[in-house]
């Protein structure tokens, strides 16, 4: 996809332009396993400092890590479980739905191909 892409493409818009590498496999490989290491990194120094806690389970090394994944987690499936209690079938809105409406064929225009 990117072979043809260049970095000053001009029929891009300039912020568009600072996103043109997510379209590289390769730089995007990168870009997660460098965030997998800075996690890493994170986790690892929080065993090499004294730590003023309030709580005493604040002071297991990485508690923080382990409680934001747990919670990320539980608002995955509480997620799921609310989709079971609010999901609507596919044509509730159909009523009153644009697509629902008839389209007056006069007014269209259509082309014949050749079919």
């Amino acid at each position: 996809m990117s072979e043809h892409r260049t970095e000053d493409d001009s029929d891009f818009s300039a912020i568009a332009r600072l996103f043109l590498w997510v379209d590289d496999k390769k730089k995007v490989d990168r870009f997660v396993y460098g965030l997998y290491g800075a996690c890493a990194l994170l986790f690892g120094a929080d065993f090499l400092y004294h730590k003023h806690t309030y709580v005493p389970v604040e002071n297991i090394p990485g508690f923080y890590a382990l409680y934001g994944f747990i919670m990320c987690a539980l608002l995955v499936i509480a997620a799921k479980g609310l989709r079971i209690i609010l999901k609507r079938p596919e044509d509730y809105y159909a009523p009153m739905d644009v697509e629902t409406e008839d389209y007056p064929e006069d007014q269209m225009e259509r082309l014949n191909h050749g079919d």
